[in-house]
């Protein structure tokens, strides 16, 4: 890799700046000079050849758009001059076969989990309230706030602070703009159950009106929350007339587990003496139960019982050349160790299809995804949509020109390992190795349903930045450029900027973020999205997100 641009692979024919290019820059790579006619922006790509209009343009070695008019050598790929395009796919009975990294360093290794009585092994305990339907959400707020402060998972107490020294200001009268408030140096309360990471909340806007179909997906993801390696006990919260029945719920939660035999405390407000004894008596019984889980300590566990989901948001023209090839190389790591990887947001696999179908270990699971993926693309075409509409004003700036270049990079955090299942949303991940899971693009949908899958981690690859977290699974943010990483360090776990750099390689990379892994997994280290309680859960409904 130089320092100034990048050739992707071999059949490529644009270029990629990897540090900002002025125009008419003399670029000699591979033998040939190249000038550009306008300045590169870092990240962003220039044409090989001269180009006629309707020509095919490649980059990671697939088609991801054509050119609108002829254009010359060394001009910058941009909407006006390149639009989506992506080959077609189709199952083949391919031989698949791959180079399998060598993973003796972690041959041995453990992290520090909690063991489920199924088996499963969670990366941290908690506690979950979940609300059968919206009505019940301000009755979960109310026992948040009491609930927080009280036991020592607040996170707020420095803003909570700043605002009271305000308010004292005005009520003495005092001209704000005229006033230094130093920053609050509140020490944190010390939790009162050692062993219990958290307690968390599923608020959403589902569970009656909309459609039965609805509250029917919404019924098993909340099943799938409950079931979670992740979480210790359950509180339930019910209003009693809506769509999503108590025996709805528990129907989805035994058929996904029969043996379920963790803590579940149910309320039912109309059923209530009164909302006020509803909730002292939640609270009550819910702390018997985190006295309960508190008991539960971490222990051993093999790699092996590890499940990592893999995402991007926020992404950037460097997500597919750092960030996504080093996990992507941990995944392959993890996939011959046996534990599992997740890897979902089906609309940005758009272009990617035709190799991840040749992965695929069977027919069946080739055509799986197939179906799920045409079917995906036609509802939102049906809606005046489609997956080629999915690049965001910030990836385009950066980038990110069509949705197949965003795909193809996107498609390198699942690795090169078989693809050995194909979930479709909810539904749980059972066999060692690459799965995919039908999820929309959107960072927290997509998070929301790698958890509801069995995802303990997600590593989640940024170029722009976000604070994507989740309620359940902790999120490690791992920044494709050393500029985030430094500008928002308060969100940022890691840094493979020094991939770009030519510092390190995409393998030294990749078994980096393994160790900062099993260092979150063994709660020796807290990602900033768990320190900061960004617990985001959207529930998906299906055909309307990308």
């Amino acid at each position: 890799m130089s320092n100034l641009i990048l050739k992707i692979n071999p059949k490529d024919n644009v270029l990629v700046a990897l540090q900002d290019i002025p125009a008419e820059t003399e670029i000699v790579f591979e033998g040939n000079t190249y000038t550009t006619l306008e300045a590169i922006p870092a990240k962003h790509k220039f044409f090989m050849n001269d180009m006629k209009q309707g020509d095919e343009i490649f980059m990671y070695g697939v088609l991801v758009g054509k050119v609108q008019y002829d254009l010359a050598s060394g001009t910058r790929m941009t909407t006006d001059n390149t639009k989506h395009a992506a080959d077609p796919f189709y199952y083949r009975d391919v031989d698949y076969q791959w180079t399998k990294p060598d993973v003796s360093r972690f041959l041995h290794k453990t992290f520090k989990g909690y063991h489920r009585s199924n088996g499963d092994v969670g990366t941290a305990n908690y506690w979950l309230f979940i609300p059968t339907v919206f009505c019940e959400n301000r009755n979960l707020d109310i026992i948040k706030e009491s609930l927080y402060d009280s036991l020592g998972y607040a996170v707020d107490a420095k803003y909570k602070d700043y605002t009271q020294q305000l308010v004292e200001a005005i009520s003495k009268g005092d001209n704000l703009d005229e006033l230094d408030f130093s920053p609050s140096n509140i020490p944190a309360k010390e939790r009162i159950f050692k062993n219990v990471d958290g307690i968390k909340f599923l608020n959403h806007t589902g569970g009656c009106g909309g459609t039965r179909q609805d509250s029917d997906s919404l019924s098993k993801l909340l099943a799938a929350y409950a079931d979670h390696p992740n979480v210790a006990g359950v509180t339930l919260l019910s209003l009693g007339c809506q769509h999503l029945q108590i025996d709805n719920f528990k129907r989805d939660l035994y058929n996904r587990n029969p043996d379920f035999d963790k803590p579940l405390l149910v309320f039912e407000q109309q059923k209530a003496v009164s909302e006020e004894t509803m909730i002292k008596n939640a609270i009550f019984e819910t702390l018997k139960g985190l006295q309960e889980i508190n008991t539960i300590e971490r222990e051993d566990a093999p790699i092996s019982k590890l499940c990592v989901g893999v995402k991007c948001g926020g992404s950037d023209g460097f997500s597919g050349i750092s960030a996504n090839p080093a996990v992507g190389h941990l995944a392959d790591i993890l996939s011959v160790l046996g534990a599992k990887v997740l890897l979902a947001e089906f609309p940005e696999l758009c272009g990617a299809e035709q190799e991840l179908i040749d992965r695929a270990v069977d027919q069946p699971t080739a055509e799986k995804f197939i179906r799920l993926m045409t079917e995906y693309d036609e509802l939102a075409h049906a809606v005046g949509s489609g997956f080629y509409m999915n690049p965001s004003p910030g990836n385009i700036k950066d980038g990110l020109i069509t949705d197949a270049i965003k795909s193809a990079g996107a498609a390198k955090k699942g690795g090169s390992s078989p693809v050995v299942d194909v979930l479709d949303y909810t539904e749980p991940a059972t066999k060692p190795g690459l799965s995919l899971v039908c999820t929309p693009g959107n960072d927290v949908e997509a998070t929301t349903g790698k958890a509801a899958s069995g995802a303990t981690l997600i590593l989640f690859t940024t170029g722009l930045g976000t604070p994507t977290g989740n309620p359940v699974c902790p999120v490690i943010k791992v920044a494709t450029n050393t500029v985030l990483a430094t500008k928002m360090s308060d969100i940022i776990d890691i840094d493979t900027g020094a991939v770009v750099r030519g510092e390190k390689t995409i393998q030294e990379m990749g078994e980096d973020i393994l160790d900062f892994c099993i260092d979150v997994a063994s709660g020796n280290i807290i990602p900033k999205a768990v320190a900061l309680n960004q617990d985001d859960f959207i529930p998906w409904k299906r055909g309307v997100s990308l």
